[in-house]
C-alpha cells in the first residue's frame, strides 16, 4: 500500500487520465462521471480533511451513498494523496482494495462501505447525532446521493427528521440526472425545503456555482445542494 501524502500532486485536469486507468466490467461509467465535478470541488475547496487528518476527531466526514460506479471517487482520492495511482489499474480485481463498491476497511479515506442505495443519508444523520453526543459541533458531515436514491423510504425518513432536528452540520449533495422514478412537481429542492432544509439547485458541472452552493450559510438547518447533470439515457 502506498503511503498517503499531505501534498496533492494532481489537479482536476488529471482526473480523466486517472479514471482511464480503471478498466474492466461493471464500471457504471455514467454514474461515475456524473459525480466527478461535485466530488472535486468538495475535496479541493470545501472538505476539511486530508490524508494526514483522516482519523482526526474534528475532521469533516464525506459519505458516498451513490456507491456504484466509484471510479471518480477513487480518482479524486488518488489525486488528493489518500493513496497512490498505482492502485487504480487493479480496480475491481480480487486482490485490489478498490472494489466495484467502496469498502471503508480497504479504501484509504472512505468513511463508509456503500452500494445499497438509500443508506448514506440515514448514516449521515446518525453521524451528526453521534458527533453532537460527543460535543463535536465543528465537523461537517457531507453525503452524496443520486436523485433515484430519493425514491427509497429510508431517505424520506432521514429528510423528514433532519430538518426539524436542526442538524446544521449535515450537508447533502444530490446528483440529479433525471433518473428518479417518482417525479416531484416543484423539483427536488422543494422536497427538502418542505422538511425544513435549506436547498440550492445548481449546474453540476459549474465549479464556481457548486462552491457557492456548498458554502451557503444555513444557520440552524441542514443543507441540500442539487447538482443537475446530463439526464441519464
Amino acid at each position: 500500500m502506498t503511503h498517503a501524502t499531505e501534498t496533492p500532486v494532481y489537479g482536476y485536469d488529471d482526473l480523466h487520465r486517472l479514471m482511464s486507468l480503471m478498466t474492466g466490467d461493471e464500471k457504471h461509467g455514467p454514474a461515475a462521471t456524473s459525480t466527478m465535478d461535485a466530488l472535486w470541488v468538495l475535496y479541493d475547496r470545501v472538505l476539511r480533511v486530508s490524508p494526514g487528518t483522516a482519523d482526526a476527531l474534528d475532521r469533516d466526514r464525506f459519505l458516498l451513498s451513490k456507491g456504484h460506479g466509484p471510479m471518480a471517487y477513487y480518482a479524486v482520492l488518488a489525486a488528493r494523496g489518500f493513496f497512490g495511482e498505482e492502485l487504480l489499474p487493479g480496480f475491481g480485481a480480487y486482490d485490489s482494495p478498490l472494489g466495484h463498491h467502496p469498502d471503508r476497511l480497504l479504501v484509504p479515506g472512505a468513511e463508509i462501505g456503500s452500494g445499497s442505495l438509500g443508506h448514506g443519508l440515514p448514516l449521515a444523520v446518525g453521524s451528526v447525532l453521534g458527533l453532537r453526543a460527543q460535543g463535536l459541533t465543528g465537523p461537517r458531515v457531507w453525503v452524496l446521493t443520486g436523485d433515484a436514491e430519493l425514491d427509497e423510504g429510508s431517505n424520506h425518513e432521514a429528510i423528514a427528521y433532519a430538518g426539524p432536528a436542526g442538524l446544521e452540520q449535515l450537508r447533502t449533495v444530490v446528483i440529479d440526472n433525471a433518473s428518479a422514478t417518482y417525479s416531484r412537481p416543484d423539483g427536488i429542492a422543494a422536497r427538502f425545503e418542505a422538511a425544513g432544509w435549506s436547498a440550492r439547485t445548481v449546474d453540476g458541472r459549474d465549479h464556481d456555482a457548486l462552491h457557492a452552493a456548498f458554502t451557503t450559510p444555513h444557520p440552524g438547518r441542514p443543507l441540500a445542494v442539487i447538482a443537475r447533470v446530463t439526464p441519464k439515457r
